[in-house]
C-alpha cells in the first residue's frame, strides 16, 4: 500500500477492489453469453455489462486521481507503465496471430469436407472493395487524426488536440456502425464452415478492440477537457494512441488476408 511519504522510485498501488469486480463482471458476461446462445435470455449478460461498465468508471477515476492530483506517476513510474503497455500490445498481437494461423491453415490446404476450395463452395464472401475498403479508409484516417492530436498535445495546442480526438472518436463509432451493418447483411454465419468461424472470430474480436479503443479515447477526451494532460505528462493519451495504432495495423492485415486474398 502506498502513502504520501514515498522514499522509493517505484510504484505501489493502493488496495483496490476493481480487479476483483472486473474479473467477476467478465465471468458474468461470458456466462451470460453462453446463456444467451442457448436460452436467448439477456438477464445475465446485461448484469455482466453493468458490472464491467461500473468497474471501468471507478478504475479510470482512481487512476486519474493518482496520476493527475496525487502526483504518483513520476518519470520512473511512467516508464514502467509504458513498458507495461508495450508488453500488453505484444500479447494482443499474439492473440490475433492465433486467428490468422487458423485462417491460413484452412485456406492454404482446404480439406474435402469444404469442397477442397477456398472460400468453401457454399460461401458467398464479401466484396472487398465495398464496405471493407471504406472501413479501411476510415481506420487509416483515424490513425492520422489521433497522430494529429498527439502532436498537438505535445505542442500545448489545446484546441487541435480536442479536434483530433473528437474526429478519431467519430471515425471509430462510424467504423463500428458499418461493421455492424456488414454483419447484419452477411450471407453466411459463424457456424457456416471454417470460413464463417475464422471470419467472424477475427473480425469480431477486432471490432471489440475498436469499441474498447473508442471508449479509451473518449476517456482521454474527457480528461483533456478537464486539463488533466500537459505537453510532458500525458501517458494516458499516449497509451490510447498506441492502442489505436495497433488496432489500425491489425485491420490492415485482416483486410489484405481475409477480405481480399481470402476471396
Amino acid at each position: 500500500m502506498s502513502n504520501n511519504l514515498n522514499n522509493h522510485p517505484y510504484h505501489l498501488v493502493d488496495y483496490s477492489p476493481w480487479p476483483l469486480t472486473g474479473a467477476i463482471g467478465t465471468m458474468t458476461l461470458v456466462t451470460g453469453l453462453v446463456k444467451w446462445f442457448h436460452n436467448f435470455n439477456f438477464n445475465l449478460i446485461l448484469l455482466g455489462y453493468f458490472i464491467i461498465i461500473l468497474t471501468m468508471f471507478q478504475w479510470w477515476r482512481d487512476i486519474s486521481r493518482e496520476g493527475t492530483f496525487q502526483g504518483k506517476h513520476t518519470i520512473l513510474v511512467s516508464k514502467g507503465l509504458r513498458w507495461g503497455m508495450i508488453l500488453f500490445i505484444v500479447s494482443e498481437f499474439f492473440f490475433f496471430i492465433s486467428f490468422f494461423w487458423a485462417f491460413f491453415h484452412s485456406s492454404l490446404s482446404p480439406n474435402v469436407e469444404i469442397g477442397i476450395s477456398w472460400p468453401p463452395m457454399s460461401i458467398i464472401p464479401f466484396n472487398p472493395f465495398q464496405i471493407p475498403l471504406l472501413n479501411t479508409i476510415i481506420l487509416i484516417t483515424s490513425g492520422l487524426t489521433v497522430t494529429w492530436a498527439h502532436h498537438a498535445i505535445m505542442n500545448n495546442n489545446f484546441n487541435q488536440t480536442t479536434q483530433g480526438l473528437f474526429f478519431t472518436i467519430i471515425l471509430g463509432i462510424y467504423f463500428s456502425l458499418l461493421q455492424a451493418y456488414e454483419y447484419f447483411e452477411a450471407p453466411f454465419s459463424i457456424s457456416d464452415s471454417i470460413y464463417g468461424s475464422t471470419f467472424f472470430m477475427a473480425t469480431g474480436f477486432h471490432g471489440i478492440h475498436v469499441i474498447i479503443g473508442t471508449i479509451f479515447l473518449s476517456i482521454c477526451l474527457i480528461r483533456h477537457l478537464n486539463f488533466h494532460f500537459s505537453s510532458n505528462h500525458h501517458f494516458g493519451f499516449e497509451a490510447a494512441a498506441w492502442y489505436w495504432h495497433f488496432v489500425d495495423v491489425i485491420w490492415l492485415f485482416l483486410y489484405i488476408t481475409i477480405y481480399w486474398w481470402g476471396n
